[in-house]
């Protein structure tokens, strides 16, 4: 995912009991696979003459196959559509077309603002899961989206614009040095939905329908492209199958996940998957065990020491907890939800100097994530321990602000005010959310009045 996305995401850390249609409007977050994506695609949205890190890309928990384009050059990629590619440049093909349509301004623009989308967000890499893994009181909070949110729903496409983001998303894939057949493939392997009613379509194909003409007309080009016969990369053809099973280890029963990844089975993608459906199985030792070995064989993988920190703070083992999450960031000291989790197992602890550390994670992640209301939650917690109570209830105000809460924001603002030093740069922050949430110069003169004169009166 992007820097930028990284800046708008809400993060939760709770896995409450929810519809199955609030659970298909969730967003995932995890490193690893976003680390992934990112590598593969970055230089294909590059070639289309975007700028990647102008380009989020969001991760759907839906089974349902779709990916979708919207303002903002927001494109979002559902865990069904992210199952269902067979090689990665299906996936990436995919991707490009949708970054045609960012591309060609395609997205509908009237409506999108009224989409009433009110997602759950998940993440993995924090470990939402943990009341399905038996853990609920590892669930921390569970906060409805911010507004911006409610662009995702109601996407449309205008049909007569498919054409055009095909062929702006194949020779984008030809001019990255890649070959467009997997795009044409993913189309051709369901052109059978071309012969349903609307209501028994994917959803995919219900807003980008597909035709023969449209694929003849992708076909011709396609073919004729430099690097139409260029050989799936065998690292992408890994990490595609790390992908799968990371996603259907965390989303699905434990139990599937073991026919799926039966124990004859050792490829690393398998003994991945078994590793994370233990966690969530309540085997802990059984994990931790599987973990080990996957570290003993790759030391230097700092999504295998995640899991691990995961698996130990979950199981209310946060002291032994924090040297995994460590290691995870001294590995990938640029990853966020990294740093977060190294600190949300330090705020465990007692020990002051373990306090300051995990503020100073909280405090590189918020500056990475300024919009991520977990690492604004845990910066309260933490200034509320020491005693700081102007920067735990900015935090706080940060928190609300995060999440569109802007009533709350302010509120939160203004009581950090007055126990911050005036004119620093806690205080204007505290007063710019302040003004944001509506208060104008004239309250804040009010405010001060009235301070004034509750004072207590001094004796000389």
């Amino acid at each position: 995912m992007t820097r930028r996305l990284l800046a708008v995401l809400v993060v939760a850390f709770a896995w409450f009991s929810i519809t199955d249609a609030a659970r298909a409007q969730s967003i995932i977050r995890d490193t690893e696979i976003e680390s992934i994506i990112r590598d593969w695609s970055d230089p294909v949205l590059d070639a289309m003459g975007l700028v990647p890190d102008d380009v989020t890309i969001l991760l759907i928990n839906d089974p349902s196959i779709n990916a979708f384009a919207t303002r903002g050059q927001i494109m979002g990629l559902h865990t069904g559509l992210i199952l269902e590619a067979e090689t990665p440049l299906e996936l990436l093909g995919v991707i490009a077309h949708e970054g045609g349509h960012i591309k060609g301004r395609h997205v509908q623009r009237d409506g999108a603002q009224n989409a009433g989308m009110q997602p759950f967000l998940v993440s993995m890499a924090l470990g939402a899961l943990a009341v399905a893994a038996g853990a609920p009181d590892a669930g921390a909070v569970l906060m409805a989206s911010s507004p911006w949110f409610g662009t995702i729903g109601a996407l449309q496409y205008l049909q007569s614009q498919e054409g055009e983001a095909d062929l702006m998303g194949a020779r984008a894939l030809n001019d990255a040095g890649l070959s467009a057949r997997g795009l044409l493939r993913f189309f051709e392997r369901f052109r059978f939905q071309e012969v349903f009613s609307d209501q028994r379509r994917f959803p995919y194909f219900r807003s980008h329908p597909l035709s023969d003409r449209r694929i003849e007309n992708l076909r011709r080009p396609v073919e004729r492209m430099s690097n139409y016969n260029q050989p799936e990369n065998p690292q992408w053809v890994a990490e595609l199958a790390l992908i799968h099973a990371k996603i259907r280890a965390f989303l699905e029963p434990p139990n599937q996940t073991f026919r799926t990844y039966r124990s004859t089975d050792q490829s690393l993608p398998a003994r991945y998957a078994r590793a994370i459906a233990w966690y969530r199985d309540g085997q802990t030792e059984r994990a931790l065990s599987a973990i080990d070995e996957l570290i003993a064989e790759d030391e230097d993988n700092p999504y295998f020491w995640e899991l691990r920190g995961q698996v130990l703070f979950e199981a209310g083992r946060a002291a032994e907890a924090v040297p995994a999450h460590a290691r995870s960031v001294e590995l990938m000291n640029d990853a966020p939800l990294l740093r977060i989790n190294h600190a949300h197992a330090l705020l465990q602890s007692s020990d002051p100097a373990d306090i300051e550390l995990a503020l100073s994670e909280l405090r590189w992640a918020s500056v990475e994530e300024p919009q991520n209301p977990l690492a604004w939650r845990l910066m309260a917690d933490a200034y509320g321990v020491l005693g700081d109570e102007g920067r735990a209830r900015l935090a706080s105000a940060e928190l609300a602000y995060s999440t569109g809460q802007m009533r709350q924001a302010r509120d939160f603002a203004l009581r950090a005010r007055d126990r911050l030093d005036r004119g620093s740069p806690e205080w204007v922050r505290a007063m710019d959310i302040a003004m944001q949430g509506g208060v104008t110069d004239e309250d804040f003169q009010s405010l001060d009045r009235r301070a004034r004169n509750l004072a207590p009166a001094h004796n000389h």
